[in-house]
């Protein structure tokens, strides 16, 4: 009787050593067939280049370099090409994938042509950076047609044309950085209106023309920076003592307005106003700024007595020189 007892114990024991001896599928088998498709359209289109060398029809794309998927589903997530000098364009493919949600070409220096329609095709996209390429062309209008995105960089590349309205209508958008272009036109006031969070705007070194919209007074920005373009009028509207901003930068433009009465974000931690038409005073507040970290208001037209105490010490005359009349520490006593 004790024998007969024992013998579903030993099979039991002898069923579990089997299954756990037979080979599992691996990590290698996991890819959706019409993803795999599309990745390799993508190689193809880039002339097979050695970069996608681990792109392989008999291995699972979900091993592949420079490609994510989502765990469960084993559908590709993100495509991540960066730092390699294999030429093309971004090819139409990249949109046979539609549950991405980030892509990412950058530091590509023979990247060329244009931002292809095909993108809008991906319904999911949240993150799109295109950046330190040669693509060349406009900022595409149809990118207000990816409602997902929230962060978009197609900084330091050879984009003309205006920066579209239509930008505007990414209900979630909260990160643009299109600097390093070679950007024309006014700013539109249609951007992050309605924006629930801080937006980031990065738009230096472009040739932008215009005042800020007033629209831009209602937007908390977290950071902002409008550097090296040909921006005129007030831009006084971007401060606010409650405002979110971080970093304010609007350095080398042509903007014109009396700082007397500005108020500064109570957050901010660098504020680069040189290289302007900038007249009146600095306020006293400024001082009171508890991380205030950089400050510059070089080459204006600014008149009066340096505020000191709090974290003023630590700028030297370099962040004040060619004013009109600014005196006191660290510039020669006033008069």
């Amino acid at each position: 009787m004790a024998s007969k007892r024992t013998l579903p114990s030993f099979l039991t024991l002898s069923l579990f050593l089997l299954l756990s001896s037979t080979p599992h599928p691996v990590s290698s088998a996991r890819c959706n067939k019409d993803d795999k498709k599309a990745l390799l359209a993508i190689k193809a289109a880039f002339n097979n280049a050695y970069h996608f060398a681990s792109w392989t029809n008999d291995t699972g794309c979900c091993d592949w370099y420079d490609v994510d998927c989502d765990p469960k589903t084993d559908r590709v997530v993100g495509l991540s090409l960066f730092q390699d000098d294999f030429p093309g364009t971004i090819p139409d493919a990249v949109g046979d994938l539609p549950y991405l949600q980030n892509l990412v070409f950058h530091h590509l220096p023979n990247l060329v042509g244009s931002i292809p329609p095909a993108l809008t095709k991906l319904k999911n996209l949240e993150y799109l950076d295109i950046s330190w390429t040669n693509v060349s062309g406009p900022v595409p209008a149809f990118l207000s047609e990816i409602t997902s995105l929230t962060q978009l960089d197609l900084s330091f590349n050879r984009l003309s044309g205006s920066i579209p309205a239509s930008l505007g209508d990414l209900p979630n958008l909260s990160s643009i950085d299109i600097s390093r272009n070679h950007l024309t036109g006014p700013l539109p006031s249609t951007l992050f209106q309605g924006s629930t969070q801080g937006p980031y705007l990065h738009l230096s070194h472009n040739n932008l023309t215009g005042e800020i919209p007033p629209a831009f007074g209602k937007v908390g920005f977290e950071v902002i920076d409008l550097s090296r373009n040909r921006f005129t009028g007030d831009a006084s509207i971007l401060f606010g003592r409650s405002k979110p901003a971080q970093q304010i930068d609007l350095s080398r433009n042509q903007f014109a307005f009396d700082l007397t009465n500005v108020e500064f974000p109570e957050g901010l931690d660098s504020v680069d106003l040189n290289h302007n038409r900038i007249y009146g005073s600095i306020p006293n507040q400024i001082a009171k700024l508890a991380n205030l970290q950089f400050f510059n208001v070089s080459y204006n037209r600014l008149c009066g007595e340096i505020p000191v105490g709090g974290n003023m010490g630590r700028f030297d005359e370099y962040c004040y020189l060619h004013n009109k009349c600014l005196c006191g520490t660290p510039l020669p006593p006033c008069k």
